[in-house]
């Protein structure tokens, strides 16, 4: 990012900030905090149980269950389910932790982002975003339509509403050919083989009535019940949004399907005739408990004066801010982690304080410096600072 891209994100920051005012203060938000955070905590601590669960209930419902330990087999498993047509593809942060968009291309798929933002950052060969659930930001109006103009060449003036029409019309275009939807998961009720989906534009609901919808989510993103995956998704719609509720909450436990002929169970009437669903380890298996606890609103970007200082490099591919690099150490390594940022926190603790369900990324962050700077990954500089502390008592 840029001067001007961090100033344009800090400004959409503060309307998001003065949306949420007085929702995130009332008593409801706080029994639900408080439910969810409980949910979090029990679901990270049965992972294992809660996996093996899932893949039983899924194949019940006749969804086809793959566990990936890595990027590269999730993202084999997905080309293997293709027909080799272009795909449409929803906002999802393991879609962009795996490199799906990549690996498709280089193999010759085309790829179509579906969400108005990623679209947005697609047409302008944008590949990192600069918040989870709103990936363009940091583009201002004006910028946007140019893009839009450019890369479209479409004759429309610098109107939110304008631009919106224009990349609707282009993505709706694009994907009449597609008969494959992919997207991500919010939550996964393991005991139910469900995945709920949130979203306010209404892509997803058109991805998951393509003939192969296929959903790729982290082990992390498991809970017990669908209650708690509601819950869960209610309580990240408030803190990501500032409203109480998305406008769609899709719920996936199988592929479409009807009995209304003399109750014969017949699949594929208006929506999936085949659901895949891709469970990716990636590192998660061996990583921090607490890390996982996260349910992916961004709340802790907005409060952190890192990442409102510099910006997107603060973090790792869809995983932004202090806790982007903590995951970056278990889903690449160390080095990745120190790439990511692991230096630049200043340990402040906001992220926590603004958290929904209390992940301590800070605490995280310190563990991890010193596991980095036990194994020699430092910035020679700091080192340089630390022998004139030793020696003179002052850094300077």
């Amino acid at each position: 990012m840029n001067d001007d891209e961090i100033r344009q994100m800090r400004i959409s920051f503060n309307k998001l900030d003065e949306r949420r005012t007085g929702l995130l203060d009332t008593p409801e938000l706080d029994g639900l905090r408080d439910r969810v955070a409980g949910i979090r905590k029990l679901a990270v601590e049965k992972t294992e149980e809660l996996l093996s669960e899932a893949q039983r209930r899924f194949r019940d419902n006749g969804v086809e269950f793959h566990l990936a330990e890595d990027s590269d087999e999730a993202c084999r498993i997905i080309h293997e389910s293709l027909d080799g047509g272009p795909v449409a593809k929803s906002k999802s942060n393991t879609l962009s932790e795996i490199g799906l968009s990549d690996y498709l291309r280089k193999k010759g798929v085309k790829v179509i982002e579906t969400d108005l933002g990623d679209r947005i950052l697609q047409l302008a060969g944008i590949k990192k975003p600069a918040h989870p659930v709103g990936p363009a930001l940091h583009l201002g109006v004006s910028e946007i339509a140019e893009i839009v103009r450019d890369k479209l060449g479409v004759d429309i003036s610098d109107d939110p509403y304008e631009i919106m029409a224009a990349v609707r019309e282009d993505i709706l275009s694009k994907i009449e050919s597609c008969t494959t939807g992919v997207t991500g998961a919010n939550s996964v009720a393991a005991h139910d083989g469900a995945a709920v989906i949130v979203h306010n534009e209404g892509n997803v609901g058109r991805l998951s009535l393509m003939d192969t919808h296929i959903l790729v989510f982290g082990i992390d993103k498991f809970v017990p019940e669908i209650e708690d995956a509601v819950s869960v998704v209610k309580l990240e719609t408030a803190y990501a949004t500032g409203t109480g509720v998305p406008s769609y909450i899709n719920v996936i436990s199988g592929p479409s399907k009807t009995a209304d002929i003399e109750k014969m169970l017949l699949r594929g009437m208006y929506g999936a005739s085949r659901v895949i669903a891709v469970a990716v380890d990636n590192g998660r298996s061996s990583a921090y408990p607490e890390a996982l606890l996260c349910i992916g609103c961004g709340s802790c970007i907005v409060s952190c004066p890192v990442y409102n200082a510099v910006g997107n490099r603060f973090g790792y591919r869809g995983y932004l801010g202090g806790r982007g690099v903590v995951m970056s150490s278990f889903l690449a390594d160390r080095e990745t982690a120190v790439e990511s940022g692991l230096y630049m926190c200043t340990l402040c603790g906001l992220c926590t304080e603004k958290c929904p369900v209390g992940t301590p990324t800070a605490s995280l962050m310190e563990r991890l410096r010193g596991e980095c700077n036990a194994a020699g990954l430092y910035h020679r500089s700091h080192l340089r600072v630390a022998e004139r502390i030793k020696r003179r008592g002052s850094p300077l």
